[in-house]
């Protein structure tokens, strides 16, 4: 029988909370240990740094390398093993040393399964309760790299003290104090970090700003001149007119420009200017104009080589030539004449059809049937093949002439089928038997009929009295 338990925690996790119960009153030492660091947060945001599957899981050093961690006593503490207290299923939470005697710290160890070699070596001060060591599996489960570490370490979120067994126990700080001095320290740090980041950085005097202590710097743009000496040499120039359509100037214009001003001079100049590119423009025209005539010539002059002419004179009779009819309207000139024999409403002329089909019965009429023929008719047609075959074979320089198929004789042949006795149809009575499915449906009508008469008869007479 297991000894009662005095004292009890629930550890939660990132994988589901803990139950545990203490043996404070055979290990007190430990004991207290554990729930003082637990009420100072010592063990909050904790990993589980080392899984063995099948055998325990580590936790409890802050530093998440299973080389830190630290007691209350400041220093490490002497081992509680007791005899009755044994490793003997999963679920037993026990201290973890450095493999020395009386080393105990911080570090803790929770058992996957039945654990004999570690009795007499671990201090053992509590087991699971419930359903909650499942989770505790859950964790020896989880993938491992190397030594053991899980690649993702499930973590202790906080420990709440169901039943504190020690009354007297007074913390250094509570979780709540150390919770407050961790946000402190972390708004410290982000404080520091964004004077440094305010000081590094270059202030933009031209963004906007809203802020109390700071005013917002005017800010000037400054805008390139735009400048146009022509203009500004020249104030009273006059607006551009159009090359193209430029007036002529006479020549006594010409003569008196050297009695005007100075700026009608420059006017003149540039009408001078003016028409000068004007001509250029219609020289180019007319001479692209002279390059496409040019072009023409050759290209005529081309075509009148292919087509076998000599002279302007002889294409132009040739052209006034009248032409004939051409192949192609002669034949378009043909079907035309019957266009529409087709149609509807009109009758074609069959008379020609008509006369080749009495001309062929007549012919079919004069060719006497061999049944028909004497017998003295017959003779002579075999004489008569019999000379043909006799005759004699052509040399070879001897021209056999055109062979030419006028044999009429399939006219006269007759179709003939020899006269049915009646054998035929006996023997395919005897090798066939026809079946028709109605004959068969009906007799058994019928001898379903016959069967019931007979039954109704045969009881109507076992049913008389003599």
């Amino acid at each position: 029988m297991a000894l009662p338990t005095n004292g009890r925690v629930i550890i939660d996790t990132t994988v589901g909370e803990i139950d545990i119960e203490l043996w404070s009153k055979e290990t007190p030492k430990t004991c207290r240990n554990f729930i003082q660091l637990a009420l100072e947060g010592y063990y909050d945001n904790v990993i589980f740094h080392r899984v063995v599957p099948g055998f325990l899981v580590q936790t409890g050093d802050k530093t998440g390398t299973g080389g830190g961690g630290e007691s209350i006593y400041g220093e490490p503490f002497e081992d509680e093993i007791h005899p009755r207290l044994r490793f003997a299923h999963r679920g037993i939470v026990a201290m973890a040393n450095n493999g020395t005697k009386d080393s105990n710290d911080s570090q803790f160890i929770i058992t996957l399964d039945r654990a004999d070699e570690l009795h007499g070596k671990h201090t053992l001060f509590g087991r699971c309760m419930g359903d909650t060591v499942y989770n505790v599996m859950k964790i020896g489960e989880m993938e491992l790299g190397d030594n053991g570490r899980p690649v993702y370490p499930p973590k202790i979120k906080s420990i709440r003290i169901v039943d504190n067994p020690f009354d007297d126990i007074v913390p250094r700080i509570t979780a709540a104090e150390k919770r407050a001095q961790h946000r402190a320290r972390e708004e410290a740090q982000r404080e520091r970090e964004e004077a440094e980041r305010r000081k590094g950085a270059k202030k933009n005097v031209g963004l906007l700003s809203f802020g109390e202590d700071e005013e917002a710097a005017p800010v000037t743009f400054t805008k390139k001149t735009i400048v146009r000496p022509d203009l500004v040499d020249d104030p009273q120039a006059v607006a551009v007119p159009d090359f193209v359509a430029m007036p002529a100037v006479s020549k006594a214009a010409g003569r008196a420009a050297d009695d005007r001003p100075a700026a009608s001079k420059k006017s003149d100049d540039i009408t001078k200017i003016r028409e000068k590119h004007a001509k250029e423009v219609a020289s180019s025209a007319n001479s692209r104009k002279t390059e496409i005539e040019k072009m023409e010539a050759e290209i005529r002059s081309l075509a009148r080589r292919r087509g076998g002419g000599d002279s302007d004179d002889e294409l132009e009779a040739m052209r006034k030539k009248k032409k004939g009819k051409s192949a192609l309207e002669e034949e378009l000139s043909r079907y035309a004449k019957g266009k529409g024999l087709h149609a509807k409403g009109k009758r074609r002329d069959e008379g020609d059809v008509l006369a080749a089909l009495s001309a062929f019965r007549g012919k079919l009429a004069g060719v006497a049937v061999e049944e028909d023929m004497p017998e003295g008719a017959k003779e002579e047609d075999k004489e008569e093949g019999e000379n043909k075959e006799e005759a004699p074979k052509l040399g070879w320089d001897e021209d056999p002439g055109m062979e030419v198929d006028d044999d009429a004789g399939f006219m006269g042949h007759a179709l003939r089928f020899p006269k049915d006795d009646g054998e035929e149809t006996r023997k395919a009575e005897r090798d066939y038997e026809v079946i028709d499915p109605r004959a068969r449906g009906a007799r058994a009508k019928e001898e379903e009929r016959e069967r019931k008469r007979a039954m109704k008869a045969k009881s109507g007479r076992g049913g008389r009295r003599y």
